[in-house]
């Protein structure tokens, strides 16, 4: 009885060990290299991500996109859309989390006009200092909104070549499409406001 005694505490005491051993591995695998939380070895504060330059309300859409573009491909982009918060996540995971939020903060403020520093530099959590900065920049301003369609309207190829005329007209269009809210509808009426905006490129 004595023996199988010893048996059972070696046993359950080997089982203990596993189920230790297996939650250690659980807790290093949470950060995986999918995940948005790993960091990559050239993922550093004092990266420029993209060359655009915040100035404000002019270039604010053009600077929103592709900050946007590059922090999906880094898988960072919940931290500014607010869809990746601290709380969702374990604790023992919360300064990692901390790093990577002031990491995006960095990022934000490489690619912004020093006048803009106060609005950034005392930020706390990068979904906010995005969202700050929408408020106060992402503004339709009717003027501005006409431009595009007044420049498509009338700007001629000229001596200008074939690359740098049709380069100009996608700017143009891109800057025409910037206010326009996305669809995602698959109703007939979204279909249809996709086919009108699409023909209109061919005026």
């Amino acid at each position: 009885m004595g023996i199988d005694e010893g048996n059972t505490n070696t046993n359950a005491i080997e089982v203990n060990v596993q189920n230790q051993n297996t939650q250690n591995d659980q807790q290093s695998e949470k950060v995986h290299h999918n995940h948005p939380m790993y960091s990559h070895s050239s993922d550093t504060q004092g990266s420029s991500l993209i060359s655009v330059l915040l100035q404000g309300s002019e270039n604010h859409p053009l600077w929103r996109k592709s900050m946007k573009l590059v922090l999906q491909g880094k898988n960072k982009l919940g931290f500014v859309l607010g869809t990746y918060k601290k709380e969702m996540h374990d604790p023992s995971l919360h300064e990692t989390w901390d790093r990577c939020n002031a990491m995006v903060l960095g990022w934000i403020m490489n690619t912004v006009a020093k006048n803009l520093y106060s609005i950034v530099i005392y930020g706390v959590v990068a979904h906010k200092v995005w969202e700050d900065l929408r408020e106060v920049f992402d503004k339709v301003d009717a003027s501005r909104a006409f431009y595009p369609h007044k420049e498509i309207g009338i700007l001629t190829q000229g001596t200008a070549s074939v690359s740098i005329y049709f380069s100009k007209l996608r700017e143009l269009w891109d800057e025409l499409q910037v206010p326009i809210p996305p669809s995602y509808c698959p109703c007939p009426e979204s279909k249809k406001f996709i086919e009108h905006f699409q023909l209109q490129r061919l005026w």
